[in-house]
C-alpha cells in the first residue's frame, strides 16, 4: 500500500501553483503589450509600436539597442513596458496568495495571521497568551520623501487605474461585452500614460511630496485597516479559538502612521519652519476628510427608529448639545432625521468635524463611545460592533492628525546652532563645536537645572539657530492648541555622544516645549538617537546609558499602555552599509540592537526600535517576514517603527489588496516576533556569534580595501551614472549633505542608486566572499561552524538570502559596458577585475553554506530576474552611449549639446529603475 508524504504533496502543489503563476504573468503581460502597441498604431506611431516587444527579445547581431542617442520616445516605450510588467507581477502575486489560501491543507502565506498564529500554537503559546500580547503591539510605518521614487504622482495614479483593470479581469462572471469594455478602458488608460510625461520637469517642492504621502494616508490605509482586522478574526476562528478574545478594538494590535515629509530637515534646507507649520495643518485637514467619510457612512447605517427602541437620555442630551455647536444649515440637515437619533447624532458629529470643532481627540473619542454605549444599552450590540467600532478603530489609528510628523536634524548642525545661541546670549565666546564631550556635559548638566532661556527677545541669530529654534517653535504652537497628537519625535542624525541628545533639551527649553515638575524640568518632545555608521553603532550602548541616566530624560520619556517608560531608538541601515559593507553593517546592527535593548531594560525602560530601512537590500530591504524573524533577540517588546522610503511606498501600498497584505505582514510579524523575543534566545545566537564577528571584520577589510584602493573614486565616477543622478529631479532633497564632493559627503541613496543603475549592485554583496574565504583560511573551526549550522540561523540566512538577490540582479557583462567608460585603462582593469573576482567568490561561498547551488534553491528568483533581462540589456547599452555623449559634450564646453542629451539620459534612468523595480 502506497503512503502519501504531506511534505512532498505540499511541494508538488507549490510547484504547480508557481508554474501557473509564470504562465499567468506571460499571458497578462502579452495582453497589456498588445494593447499598448495597438494604442501606438492608432496614434500613427507604427515605428514605436514595433518597439514594444523589444523588452522581450535580445538585439540581433549588429542591431543597435535603440534609436539615436538623443531619442526619448523609444526609451519611454521600454519604460512603460516594464511598468506594465511590474503591475502584472503584483496582481499575479495577489491572485496566487488567494489560490494558496483556498487550498484546504494550507496554513496560509508565510508571515500572515493564519501562518503565524499556527506557528505560535505549535510553539506552545495559548490563545490567552497570544491575545494578551496583541494588546501591547504597536506598529508604525513612517512615510519619508527620500528621493528614490522616480515616477511622478500622476503616473502612479495611472498605474493604480491599470492595476484595478487587471483585478477586474479576474472576475469570470463578466459577459463578453463587459470584458471588452474593460479592455477598452485599459487602452484609454495606456494612452493617457503615453501622453503623460514620466519625469519631473523640475525638482518637486516639499509640499508636492507631501501630496503623494497624503494620498496613501487618506485614500488607502483607512480602507486597508478594516480588512487586516477582518483577516485576524478569520485566522483566529479558523484555528477554533472563537473571536471574543480579539473582538474588541482594545484587544487588537495598534497601528499608527508617521511621516518625515515636511519635518526631515537633515541636509534639506527647503524644509523651513513654515513648511513644517503647513504640513501639520495639512495633516489635520486631511484627517478631517477621513473622519467625515467615516461618519457619513456611519450615519447611513444607524437608521434605528426612535419608535422601535427606547432612546437613552444621554444620547438625547448630547444631540441637543451638539446641535447648539453646529451652524444652522448642517444642524437643520441633521434635524431632518430626528426620528432616527443615532443617525442624527452621527451627522452632527460629521458637521462638527468638518468645522474643525474638535481641538483635542478626547472630545470626539467620548462622542463615539457614547454612540457605542447607547447602542449596547438598547440591545444592538451587533450594530455597535459592526458599525461604530470600525469607525472608532479608524479614529484610534488616524485621530485628528492622520499621521505623526517627526522632526530630524544632524548633530553637527545642532553644534553650530548652539554655538550661535551662546554667542547671541553672551554666555560663551568660545565656539561650542570645539568643546570636548566632558566640557559639553558639564555645561549641559548645569543649564538643565534651570527653566531660564538663553536668548533675549528679538536676538540676532545665525541661520542654523534660526532653523532649529524656528522648527521647535512651530511644534510648541501646535502643542499648545492640540496637545502632542500629530507630533512624533525629534530625531538626531549621526548621534555620536550623549551631548548630541541632551542639547536638544536646551533647544526645547528655549521655545517653551517644557513643563515644570516637582523633580525638575520635563521636555515634551521625545528625543531619539539615530545611530548610523558602524563605529557609532558600536558606541551606541554607552551613549544610551548616559542618556537614560540623565534625570531630564527619565522625566521626559513617554509611557507605554502598561505604564512603563519607553525609549525610542533609531538605527540606520544606509550609512552603516556605505561605511563598512553589507556584512559588517548587518552584524553591527544586530549586535547594537541586542546591546541597546539590554541597556534600556537595565534603566527600567522598554526599547522601541525605529528601523531606517530603505528600498534595496544594501539599505535594509528584503522580505519583511524574514527581516522580522532575524531581528536581534530581545529587541522587540511590542513597539516597532519602520521607514517606508521612495518607490517602496507605491510598491507596498499603492493598491488596496497589496496594502492589506503588507500591513498584515507588519502586524502579524511583529506580534509573532514579540512573543518569540519574550522567550529564551536560540542557542545559535551565542554559538555562531564569534564566527559572525570574525566574518564581519574580514568582510569589512575587503570592502574598505576596495573603496580606498588607488583609482576607485575615478572608477566609480565614470563607471556609474552618479554625475547624471546629481542632475536628476527625482526628489526635493540634494544628493549631498553639503557642497563638498567627497564619498563621505555623498548620501547613501545616490551611492546605491548609481551602482544599481550600472548593474554592479556592489553595496548589496561586496565583501562577503572574501570574508568567508578568509575565515576558511585563517579560522577553520569558525568557518566549519558556519558551514554546519549557518543556514539554520535566521539572522545569517536572511543576510545570505538578501546578498544572493543582489548577486543575481548584478550582471558582470553589463557592468563591464559601464566600466568601459573609465578613461584610465589600468584603473579600469584593476578595479573591475577585483569586483568580478569578488562577485564569483561570493556566489560560490553562498552555495557552499547552503550545500546546494542557487539554481537548485531559488529557481523562481532566477526566472523572475530573467524576465527582465532582454529589455534591460537594451536600456543599459543605450544609457552607456548617452553617458559617453553627454560627458563628451560637457568636457568640450558644449552646453547646448549637453542640455539636449540630459532629458533622454534622465529618462533612461527612470526606465532602468522601472525594469529593476528599484532605485536606491
Amino acid at each position: 500500500m502506497e503512503t502519501t508524504d504531506p511534505a512532498s504533496n505540499a511541494a508538488a502543489t507549490s510547484d504547480v501553483l508557481w508554474a501557473a503563476a509564470f504562465d499567468k504573468i506571460g499571458r497578462d503581460y502579452r495582453m497589456l503589450l498588445e494593447h499598448f502597441a495597438r494604442v501606438l498604431r492608432e496614434l500613427g506611431e507604427d515605428r514605436l509600436a514595433g518597439c514594444v516587444d523589444l523588452v522581450l527579445r535580445d538585439p540581433a547581431p549588429g542591431e543597435p539597442p535603440l534609436a539615436a542617442p538623443g531619442s526619448t520616445r523609444e526609451l519611454q516605450v521600454l519604460s512603460i513596458a516594464f511598468q506594465l510588467l511590474n503591475l502584472v507581477e503584483e496582481n499575479t502575486a495577489a491572485q496566487m496568495r488567494r489560490a494558496r489560501e483556498a487550498l484546504p491543507s494550507e496554513r496560509g502565506e508565510p508571515g500572515l495571521w493564519r501562518y503565524n498564529l499556527e506557528e505560535l500554537r505549535r510553539a506552545g503559546h495559548t490563545p490567552d497568551r497570544i491575545a494578551a500580547a496583541l494588546r501591547d503591539v504597536h506598529v508604525e510605518p513612517v512615510l519619508t520623501a527620500h528621493p528614490t521614487e522616480a515616477k511622478r504622482p500622476t503616473v502612479l495614479a495611472l498605474h493604480r487605474q491599470l492595476y484595478l483593470h487587471l483585478v477586474s479581469l479576474e472576475n469570470r462572471m463578466w459577459t463578453h461585452a463587459e470584458r471588452e469594455e474593460i479592455h477598452r478602458e485599459i487602452r484609454e488608460t495606456l494612452e493617457r500614460l503615453w501622453r503623460t510625461g514620466e519625469t519631473y520637469l523640475e525638482k518637486p517642492d516639499v509640499l508636492s511630496e507631501l501630496e503623494n504621502a497624503l494620498h496613501y494616508l487618506r485614500e488607502v490605509f483607512p480602507a486597508a485597516l478594516g480588512k487586516v482586522d477582518q483577516r485576524l478574526d478569520q485566522a483566529w476562528e479558523a484555528l477554533g479559538w472563537g473571536s471574543p478574545l480579539v473582538a474588541a478594538r482594545e484587544a487588537r494590535p495598534r497601528l499608527g502612521f508617521g511621516t518625515w515629509v515636511g519635518g526631515d530637515r537633515d541636509g534639506h534646507p527647503l524644509v523651513t519652519p513654515e513648511v513644517t507649520r503647513s504640513t501639520l495643518a495639512r495633516l489635520r485637514s486631511e484627517a478631517r476628510i477621513v473622519l467625515e467619510r467615516q461618519l457619513e457612512q456611519l450615519a447611513a447605517r444607524l437608521t434605528l427608529s426612535a419608535h422601535l427602541q427606547p432612546v437613552p437620555e444621554a444620547l438625547t442630551a448630547r444631540i441637543e448639545e451638539l446641535a447648539a455647536l453646529i451652524p444652522a444649515p448642517e444642524r437643520d440637515a441633521a434635524a431632518r432625521h430626528a426620528g432616527e437619533p443615532w443617525r442624527q447624532a452621527a451627522l452632527l458629529l460629521r458637521a462638527r468635524v468638518a468645522a474643525d470643532g474638535y481641538t483635542m481627540r478626547e472630545e470626539l473619542s467620548a462622542d463615539l463611545q457614547l454612540l457605542d454605549d447607547t447602542l449596547v444599552a438598547v440591545g444592538a450590540r451587533r450594530l455597535a460592533r459592526g458599525s461604530v467600532q470600525p469607525v472608532q478603530r479608524v479614529f484610534d489609528t488616524f485621530g485628528l492628525h492622520l499621521a505623526s510628523l517627526d522632526l530630524r536634524q544632524n548633530s553637527a548642525f545642532h553644534d553650530r546652532a548652539m554655538e550661535q545661541i551662546l554667542a547671541a546670549s553672551g554666555v560663551a565666546e568660545e565656539g561650542y563645536s570645539r568643546w570636548n564631550e566632558e566640557m559639553r556635559l558639564a555645561f549641559l548638566e548645569e543649564e538643565l537645572l534651570s527653566r531660564r532661556p538663553f536668548l533675549p527677545r528679538r536676538a540676532e541669530l545665525g541661520e542654523e539657530a534660526r532653523s532649529v529654534l524656528g522648527a521647535l517653535a512651530v511644534v510648541a504652537e501646535h502643542w499648545e492648541k492640540h496637545g502632542g497628537e500629530g507630533v512624533g519625535s525629534y530625531i538626531v542624525s549621526m548621534t555620536r555622544d550623549v551631548s548630541d541628545l541632551l542639547v536638544v533639551y536646551l533647544f526645547q527649553r528655549e521655545v517653551g516645549l517644557v513643563q515644570s515638575t516637582p523633580e525638575g524640568l520635563r521636555c515634551l518632545l521625545p528625543v531619539v538617537p539615530l545611530f548610523e555608521t558602524v563605529g557609532d553603532l558600536r558606541r551606541s550602548p554607552a551613549v544610551l546609558r548616559g542618556f537614560l541616566a540623565h534625570p531630564v530624560t527619565a522625566r521626559s520619556l513617554p509611557r507605554a499602555r502598561s505604564g512603563e517608560p519607553v525609549v525610542q531608538l533609531m538605527v540606520g541601515y544606509s550609512d552603516s552599509n556605505k561605511d563598512g559593507g553589507i556584512v559588517a553593517a548587518q552584524w553591527g546592527l544586530n549586535r547594537a540592537q541586542s546591546e541597546l535593548a539590554e541597556a534600556a531594560r537595565e534603566a527600567g525602560a522598554l526599547p522601541r526600535f525605529f528601523h531606517g530601512r530603505g528600498g534595496t537590500t544594501s539599505r535594509g530591504a528584503g522580505p519583511l517576514h524574514r527581516f522580522l524573524g532575524a531581528l536581534a533577540h530581545g529587541s522587540l517588546a511590542g513597539g516597532f517603527r519602520m521607514t517606508e522610503q521612495g518607490e517602496t511606498v507605491a510598491q507596498n501600498y499603492a493598491n488596496l489588496i497589496t496594502c492589506t497584505y503588507n500591513l498584515e505582514l507588519l502586524l502579524s510579524g511583529v506580534t509573532a516576533a514579540t512573543l518569540r523575543h519574550a522567550g529564551p534566545p536560540s542557542p545559535l545566537d551565542a554559538e555562531l556569534a564569534p564566527a559572525m564577528e570574525a566574518l564581519a571584520a574580514a568582510s569589512t577589510r575587503a570592502y574598505r580595501e576596495l573603496i580606498e584602493a588607488p583609482g576607485f573614486i575615478d572608477y566609480y565616477s565614470h563607471a556609474t551614472p552618479i554625475d547624471a543622478l546629481e542632475h536628476s529631479t527625482i526628489g526635493s532633497r540634494p544628493a549631498r549633505r553639503t557642497s563638498r564632493r567627497t564619498l563621505e559627503d555623498l548620501r547613501a541613496i545616490p551611492w546605491v542608486f548609481s551602482w544599481n543603475q550600472s548593474r554592479h549592485y556592489l553595496p548589496g554583496w561586496y565583501g562577503l566572499g572574501s570574508g568567508l574565504a578568509h575565515l576558511e583560511r585563517e579560522q577553520p573551526s569558525l568557518f566549519a561552524s558556519l558551514m554546519e549550522k549557518g543556514r539554520l540561523w535566521p539572522f545569517l540566512r536572511n543576510v545570505l538570502y538578501n546578498v544572493e538577490t543582489s548577486l543575481a540582479s548584478a550582471s558582470l557583462e553589463i557592468a563591464g559596458e559601464y566600466a568601459a567608460l573609465v578613461p584610465d585603462e589600468a584603473v579600469r582593469a584593476a578595479i573591475h577585475g577585483r569586483i568580478e573576482d569578488e562577485w564569483r567568490l561570493a556566489g560560490a561561498m553562498i552555495d557552499r553554506v547552503f550545500h546546494r547551488s542557487r539554481a537548485e534553491r531559488r529557481p523562481r528568483m532566477i526566472r523572475t530576474v530573467a524576465l527582465r533581462d532582454a529589455g534591460l540589456r537594451r536600456l543599459h547599452t543605450h544609457q552607456v552611449g548617452l553617458l559617453r555623449a553627454w560627458r563628451a559634450a560637457r568636457s568640450a564646453g558644449d552646453e547646448k549639446g549637453a542640455a539636449e542629451l540630459l532629458p533622454p539620459l534622465l529618462l533612461s534612468i527612470n526606465a532602468i529603475a522601472s525594469g529593476e523595480r528599484t532605485t536606491g
